[in-house]
Protein backbone atom coordinates (compact mmCIF):
# COMPACT_ATOMS: atom_id res chain seq x y z
CA UNK A 1 0.00 0.00 0.00
CA UNK A 2 1.38 3.55 -0.93
CA UNK A 3 2.23 6.39 1.84
CA UNK A 4 -0.50 8.08 0.12
CA UNK A 5 -2.95 5.15 -0.10
CA UNK A 6 -2.49 4.56 4.13
CA UNK A 7 -2.99 8.39 4.39
CA UNK A 8 -6.65 8.36 2.67
CA UNK A 9 -7.63 5.99 5.36
CA UNK A 10 -6.65 8.72 8.25
CA UNK A 11 -10.06 11.22 9.03
CA UNK A 12 -8.21 14.94 8.88
CA UNK A 13 -7.21 17.12 9.68
CA UNK A 14 -4.22 14.33 11.29
CA UNK A 15 -0.89 15.36 12.74
CA UNK A 16 1.78 13.08 10.29
CA UNK A 17 5.18 13.25 11.80
CA UNK A 18 8.31 12.06 9.14
CA UNK A 19 10.32 9.91 11.15
CA UNK A 20 13.08 9.58 8.68
CA UNK A 21 13.66 13.39 8.88
CA UNK A 22 12.98 13.68 12.52
CA UNK A 23 15.95 11.70 13.39
CA UNK A 24 18.25 12.84 10.91
CA UNK A 25 17.36 16.29 12.73
CA UNK A 26 18.15 14.65 16.43
CA UNK A 27 21.19 13.41 14.71
CA UNK A 28 22.24 16.67 13.25
CA UNK A 29 22.57 18.07 16.50
CA UNK A 30 23.90 15.04 18.01
CA UNK A 31 26.69 14.74 16.23
CA UNK A 32 27.33 18.55 16.36
CA UNK A 33 27.47 18.98 20.51
CA UNK A 34 29.89 16.08 20.57
CA UNK A 35 32.06 17.82 18.13
CA UNK A 36 31.66 20.66 20.54
CA UNK A 37 32.69 18.34 23.38
CA UNK A 38 29.61 19.60 25.18
CA UNK A 39 26.30 17.38 26.48
CA UNK A 40 23.03 18.01 25.08
CA UNK A 41 19.75 18.04 26.93
CA UNK A 42 16.95 18.13 24.72
CA UNK A 43 13.98 19.71 25.45
CA UNK A 44 10.78 17.96 25.70
CA UNK A 45 8.26 20.44 25.16
CA UNK A 46 7.87 20.17 21.42
CA UNK A 47 7.03 16.43 21.55
CA UNK A 48 5.48 16.10 24.54
CA UNK A 49 5.33 12.04 23.55
CA UNK A 50 7.13 9.46 25.21
CA UNK A 51 7.77 7.16 22.08
CA UNK A 52 9.79 10.56 20.76
CA UNK A 53 11.73 10.86 24.09
CA UNK A 54 12.90 7.74 23.82
CA UNK A 55 14.83 8.85 20.39
CA UNK A 56 15.48 12.23 21.40
CA UNK A 57 17.41 10.83 24.71
CA UNK A 58 20.72 9.15 24.42
CA UNK A 59 19.87 5.95 27.02
CA UNK A 60 16.44 7.06 27.54
CA UNK A 61 16.75 8.34 30.89
CA UNK A 62 17.88 11.85 30.75
CA UNK A 63 19.46 14.62 30.71
CA UNK A 64 16.35 16.00 29.86
CA UNK A 65 14.35 19.98 29.77
CA UNK A 66 10.63 20.12 30.15
CA UNK A 67 8.65 22.83 30.14
CA UNK A 68 5.76 22.08 32.86
CA UNK A 69 5.44 19.62 35.62
CA UNK A 70 2.96 17.64 33.81
CA UNK A 71 5.69 16.81 31.18
CA UNK A 72 8.15 15.96 34.19
CA UNK A 73 5.58 13.45 35.98
CA UNK A 74 4.88 11.66 32.58
CA UNK A 75 8.65 11.58 31.81
CA UNK A 76 9.66 10.20 35.14
CA UNK A 77 6.80 7.44 34.63
CA UNK A 78 8.87 6.79 31.59
CA UNK A 79 12.09 6.41 32.84
CA UNK A 80 13.93 9.82 32.69
CA UNK A 81 15.90 10.32 35.55
CA UNK A 82 17.85 14.06 35.02
CA UNK A 83 14.99 16.36 34.39
CA UNK A 84 15.50 20.35 34.02
CA UNK A 85 12.01 21.80 34.47
CA UNK A 86 13.06 25.29 32.38
CA UNK A 87 10.08 27.71 33.72
CA UNK A 88 10.56 30.20 36.61
CA UNK A 89 9.59 27.80 39.51
CA UNK A 90 5.93 29.45 41.33
CA UNK A 91 6.27 28.70 45.04
CA UNK A 92 2.97 26.73 44.78
CA UNK A 93 4.33 24.13 42.66
CA UNK A 94 6.92 22.90 44.79
CA UNK A 95 5.40 20.74 46.40
CA UNK A 96 4.72 18.87 43.15
CA UNK A 97 8.48 19.42 42.85
CA UNK A 98 9.55 17.71 46.07
CA UNK A 99 6.88 14.46 45.56
CA UNK A 100 9.15 14.19 42.12
CA UNK A 101 12.51 14.15 43.94
CA UNK A 102 11.20 11.70 47.26
CA UNK A 103 10.04 9.60 44.36
CA UNK A 104 13.74 9.11 42.92
CA UNK A 105 13.34 11.82 40.06
CA UNK A 106 16.77 14.53 39.91
CA UNK A 107 14.40 17.37 38.90
CA UNK A 108 15.58 20.95 39.09
CA UNK A 109 13.88 24.32 38.76
CA UNK A 110 15.13 28.03 37.57
CA UNK A 111 14.59 31.42 39.11
CA UNK A 112 15.97 34.86 39.00
CA UNK A 113 14.30 36.34 42.10
CA UNK A 114 14.99 36.30 46.14
CA UNK A 115 11.53 35.88 46.58
CA UNK A 116 11.78 32.41 44.55
CA UNK A 117 15.01 31.61 46.05
CA UNK A 118 13.41 31.63 49.51
CA UNK A 119 10.34 29.58 48.63
CA UNK A 120 12.58 27.19 47.26
CA UNK A 121 14.88 27.22 50.93
CA UNK A 122 11.46 26.24 52.58
CA UNK A 123 9.92 23.95 50.48
CA UNK A 124 13.56 22.36 50.63
CA UNK A 125 13.21 22.69 54.72
CA UNK A 126 9.97 20.99 54.82
CA UNK A 127 10.14 18.20 52.35
CA UNK A 128 14.06 17.40 54.39
CA UNK A 129 15.62 17.62 51.08
CA UNK A 130 17.79 20.25 49.46
CA UNK A 131 16.09 21.39 45.96
CA UNK A 132 18.14 21.87 43.18
CA UNK A 133 17.85 25.38 41.35
CA UNK A 134 19.83 27.29 38.58
CA UNK A 135 19.78 30.93 38.46
CA UNK A 136 17.79 32.40 35.32
CA UNK A 137 20.28 34.99 33.30
CA UNK A 138 19.47 37.47 30.98
CA UNK A 139 21.18 37.17 28.17
CA UNK A 140 19.68 39.57 25.21
CA UNK A 141 16.58 41.34 27.05
CA UNK A 142 13.67 39.04 25.56
CA UNK A 143 12.00 37.42 28.60
CA UNK A 144 13.54 36.78 32.20
CA UNK A 145 15.99 35.96 34.12
CA UNK A 146 18.85 38.49 35.68
CA UNK A 147 21.53 40.30 33.87
CA UNK A 148 25.31 38.62 34.75
CA UNK A 149 26.58 41.72 36.26
CA UNK A 150 23.64 42.13 38.88
CA UNK A 151 24.42 42.08 42.42
CA UNK A 152 20.99 39.91 43.14
CA UNK A 153 23.10 36.80 41.48
CA UNK A 154 25.28 36.94 44.38
CA UNK A 155 22.19 37.40 46.64
CA UNK A 156 20.18 34.66 45.13
CA UNK A 157 23.24 32.41 44.81
CA UNK A 158 23.99 32.89 48.62
CA UNK A 159 20.50 32.29 49.85
CA UNK A 160 20.13 28.66 47.40
CA UNK A 161 23.52 27.72 48.84
CA UNK A 162 22.75 28.27 52.43
CA UNK A 163 19.48 26.36 52.54
CA UNK A 164 18.94 24.45 48.85
CA UNK A 165 21.11 23.50 46.47
CA UNK A 166 22.58 25.54 44.08
CA UNK A 167 22.77 24.05 40.93
CA UNK A 168 24.35 26.73 38.61
CA UNK A 169 22.66 28.99 35.77
CA UNK A 170 20.85 28.71 32.66
CA UNK A 171 20.60 31.30 29.84
CA UNK A 172 18.57 31.22 26.72
CA UNK A 173 18.79 33.56 23.43
CA UNK A 174 15.08 33.91 22.92
CA UNK A 175 16.13 37.05 20.26
CA UNK A 176 17.64 34.01 18.33
CA UNK A 177 14.62 33.31 16.92
CA UNK A 178 14.93 36.23 14.77
CA UNK A 179 18.35 36.05 13.80
CA UNK A 180 18.34 35.65 10.20
CA UNK A 181 21.37 33.13 8.83
CA UNK A 182 24.10 31.59 10.68
CA UNK A 183 26.58 34.63 11.44
CA UNK A 184 23.75 36.81 13.09
CA UNK A 185 22.68 33.37 14.93
CA UNK A 186 26.50 32.80 16.13
CA UNK A 187 26.74 36.12 17.19
CA UNK A 188 23.40 35.55 19.56
CA UNK A 189 25.23 32.22 20.84
CA UNK A 190 27.95 34.06 21.54
CA UNK A 191 25.99 36.58 23.87
CA UNK A 192 24.55 33.92 25.13
CA UNK A 193 27.87 31.97 26.06
CA UNK A 194 29.29 34.56 27.43
CA UNK A 195 26.55 35.85 29.83
CA UNK A 196 26.25 32.50 31.43
CA UNK A 197 30.02 31.84 31.82
CA UNK A 198 30.27 35.07 33.10
CA UNK A 199 27.75 34.68 35.73
CA UNK A 200 29.25 31.57 36.32
CA UNK A 201 32.27 33.15 36.73
CA UNK A 202 31.25 35.48 39.26
CA UNK A 203 29.29 32.68 42.01
CA UNK A 204 32.79 30.92 41.74
CA UNK A 205 34.84 33.84 42.56
CA UNK A 206 32.52 34.34 45.83
CA UNK A 207 32.89 30.91 46.85
CA UNK A 208 29.79 29.65 45.63
CA UNK A 209 29.31 26.00 43.22
CA UNK A 210 28.75 26.51 40.00
CA UNK A 211 28.41 22.85 38.32
CA UNK A 212 26.02 23.48 35.41
CA UNK A 213 26.22 26.10 33.07
CA UNK A 214 23.57 25.51 30.59
CA UNK A 215 22.43 28.05 27.73
CA UNK A 216 20.68 26.83 24.47
CA UNK A 217 18.23 27.46 21.97
CA UNK A 218 17.52 25.65 18.30
CA UNK A 219 19.13 28.45 16.18
CA UNK A 220 22.06 29.25 18.99
CA UNK A 221 22.79 25.61 19.54
CA UNK A 222 23.18 25.13 15.57
CA UNK A 223 25.31 27.99 15.23
CA UNK A 224 27.34 28.17 18.46
CA UNK A 225 31.27 28.23 17.51
CA UNK A 226 32.72 28.41 20.91
CA UNK A 227 31.19 27.09 24.56
CA UNK A 228 33.84 27.78 26.79
CA UNK A 229 32.60 27.55 30.28
CA UNK A 230 29.23 25.48 28.78
CA UNK A 231 28.42 22.16 30.60
CA UNK A 232 25.12 21.36 28.50
CA UNK A 233 23.34 23.21 25.74
CA UNK A 234 19.39 22.90 25.23
CA UNK A 235 17.12 22.52 22.03
CA UNK A 236 13.85 21.56 21.57
CA UNK A 237 12.20 22.13 17.75
CA UNK A 238 15.08 20.94 16.10
CA UNK A 239 13.25 17.51 16.54
CA UNK A 240 10.84 18.80 14.31
CA UNK A 241 11.91 21.90 12.90
CA UNK A 242 9.26 24.32 11.36
CA UNK A 243 8.59 27.37 8.67
CA UNK A 244 10.05 29.84 11.18
CA UNK A 245 13.39 27.85 11.81
CA UNK A 246 13.38 27.38 7.68
CA UNK A 247 12.78 31.58 7.51
CA UNK A 248 15.91 31.95 9.44
CA UNK A 249 18.19 29.46 7.64
CA UNK A 250 19.01 27.13 10.28
CA UNK A 251 17.05 24.16 8.22
CA UNK A 252 15.84 23.74 5.13
CA UNK A 253 12.69 22.99 4.01
CA UNK A 254 13.55 19.30 3.20
CA UNK A 255 13.98 18.69 6.80
CA UNK A 256 10.98 19.51 8.44
CA UNK A 257 9.26 16.56 9.76
CA UNK A 258 6.07 17.58 11.08
CA UNK A 259 2.85 18.47 8.58
CA UNK A 260 -1.20 18.32 8.91
CA UNK A 261 -3.01 16.03 6.61
CA UNK A 262 -5.86 17.87 5.46
CA UNK A 263 -8.78 17.28 3.23
CA UNK A 264 -10.08 19.77 0.07
CA UNK A 265 -13.42 20.49 0.93
CA UNK A 266 -14.59 23.35 -1.49
CA UNK A 267 -13.95 26.30 -3.87
CA UNK A 268 -14.34 29.74 -4.04
CA UNK A 269 -12.85 30.50 -8.09
CA UNK A 270 -13.42 33.86 -8.36
CA UNK A 271 -11.49 34.58 -5.68
CA UNK A 272 -8.75 32.22 -5.76
CA UNK A 273 -9.16 30.01 -3.15
CA UNK A 274 -9.34 25.99 -1.98
CA UNK A 275 -11.17 25.22 1.15
CA UNK A 276 -9.39 23.00 3.58
CA UNK A 277 -10.76 21.31 6.97
CA UNK A 278 -7.52 22.78 8.67
CA UNK A 279 -8.45 25.70 10.51
CA UNK A 280 -6.26 27.17 13.32
CA UNK A 281 -7.72 24.64 15.54
CA UNK A 282 -5.37 22.43 13.35
CA UNK A 283 -2.72 24.70 12.64
CA UNK A 284 -2.77 27.06 15.93
CA UNK A 285 -3.35 30.78 15.20
CA UNK A 286 1.04 31.06 15.54
CA UNK A 287 1.72 33.60 12.49
CA UNK A 288 5.43 33.02 13.04
CA UNK A 289 6.72 34.21 9.62
CA UNK A 290 4.67 37.21 9.32
CA UNK A 291 7.87 39.20 10.20
CA UNK A 292 10.22 37.28 7.89
CA UNK A 293 10.96 38.08 4.64
CA UNK A 294 8.82 35.37 3.53
CA UNK A 295 5.49 35.35 5.11
CA UNK A 296 4.13 31.67 5.03
CA UNK A 297 0.43 32.56 6.47
CA UNK A 298 -0.70 29.88 8.64
CA UNK A 299 1.52 27.17 6.43
CA UNK A 300 2.79 26.35 3.66
CA UNK A 301 0.68 23.49 1.51
CA UNK A 302 2.41 20.09 0.04
CA UNK A 303 0.90 17.32 -1.88
CA UNK A 304 -0.05 14.79 -0.25
CA UNK A 305 3.74 13.06 -0.75
CA UNK A 306 5.06 16.14 0.98
CA UNK A 307 5.99 17.75 -2.24
CA UNK A 308 5.68 21.53 -1.73
CA UNK A 309 3.59 23.74 -4.14
CA UNK A 310 5.45 26.73 -4.91
CA UNK A 311 3.94 29.79 -3.40
CA UNK A 312 1.11 27.74 -2.10
CA UNK A 313 -0.27 28.85 1.59
CA UNK A 314 -3.08 28.95 3.72
CA UNK A 315 -3.58 32.43 3.98
CA UNK A 316 -6.15 32.52 6.19
CA UNK A 317 -7.69 30.29 9.16
CA UNK A 318 -10.97 29.87 10.49
CA UNK A 319 -11.98 27.67 13.36
CA UNK A 320 -11.93 24.52 11.38
CA UNK A 321 -11.37 25.79 7.48
CA UNK A 322 -8.65 27.12 5.89
CA UNK A 323 -8.53 28.78 2.66
CA UNK A 324 -5.41 27.60 0.63
CA UNK A 325 -4.23 30.92 -1.98
CA UNK A 326 -1.04 31.82 -3.79
CA UNK A 327 1.01 33.88 -2.26
CA UNK A 328 0.34 37.79 -2.49
CA UNK A 329 2.42 38.66 -6.11
CA UNK A 330 3.34 35.14 -7.17
CA UNK A 331 3.05 34.50 -10.90
CA UNK A 332 2.39 30.42 -10.18
CA UNK A 333 -0.51 28.63 -11.36
CA UNK A 334 -3.57 28.02 -9.04
CA UNK A 335 -3.34 23.71 -8.76
CA UNK A 336 -6.40 22.03 -10.24
CA UNK A 337 -7.52 20.44 -6.76
CA UNK A 338 -10.40 18.57 -6.45
CA UNK A 339 -13.05 18.18 -3.54
CA UNK A 340 -11.88 15.03 -1.28
CA UNK A 341 -7.88 15.45 -2.68
CA UNK A 342 -5.38 15.04 0.58
CA UNK A 343 -2.74 18.13 1.32
CA UNK A 344 -0.25 18.41 3.83
CA UNK A 345 0.48 21.29 5.12
CA UNK A 346 4.11 22.50 7.18
CA UNK A 347 3.71 24.50 10.72
CA UNK A 348 5.09 27.72 11.34
CA UNK A 349 5.71 26.82 14.79
CA UNK A 350 5.81 23.37 15.40
CA UNK A 351 5.45 23.55 19.19
CA UNK A 352 2.28 25.10 18.71
CA UNK A 353 0.67 22.98 15.77
CA UNK A 354 1.55 19.35 17.63
CA UNK A 355 -0.26 21.00 20.52
CA UNK A 356 -3.37 21.00 18.91
CA UNK A 357 -3.28 17.21 18.69
CA UNK A 358 -3.51 14.23 21.02
CA UNK A 359 -1.40 11.95 19.11
CA UNK A 360 1.37 11.70 15.87
CA UNK A 361 0.18 9.70 12.49
CA UNK A 362 3.80 8.77 12.06
CA UNK A 363 5.95 7.50 8.88
CA UNK A 364 7.98 5.03 10.14
CA UNK A 365 11.44 5.90 8.90
CA UNK A 366 11.84 1.39 8.28
CA UNK A 367 11.00 0.86 4.37
CA UNK A 368 7.33 -0.94 3.73
CA UNK A 369 6.16 -0.47 7.44
CA UNK A 370 2.71 0.52 7.65
CA UNK A 371 1.92 4.07 9.59
CA UNK A 372 2.46 4.00 13.34
CA UNK A 373 0.59 6.44 16.19
CA UNK A 374 2.52 7.43 18.61
CA UNK A 375 0.64 9.08 22.01
CA UNK A 376 1.02 12.79 22.94
CA UNK A 377 -0.11 14.64 25.66
CA UNK A 378 -0.84 17.81 26.96
CA UNK A 379 -1.96 19.82 30.38
CA UNK A 380 0.22 21.43 33.09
Amino acid sequence: MTLADQLAQLPTPALVLDERRMLANIERLRRRMAGLGVALRPHLKTAKSVEIARRLLADGTGPATVSTLREAEVFFAAGVRDILYAVGIAPQKLPRVAALRAAGCDLAVILDTPAQADAVVAASRAAGAPIPALIEIDCDGHRGGIAPDDDLLLDIGRRLHAGAALRGVLAHAGESYGAVGEAAQAAAAEGERAAAAGAAGRLRAAGLPCPVVSVGSTPTAHAARNLDGVTEVRAGVHTFFDLVMAGIGVCGLEDIALSVLTTVIGHQPARGWILVDAGWMAMSSDRGTASQAVDQGYGLVCDVDGRVFPDLILVSANQEHGLIALRPGSDAALPDLAVGTQLRILPNHACATASQFDHYDVIPAGEGLPLARWDRFGGW
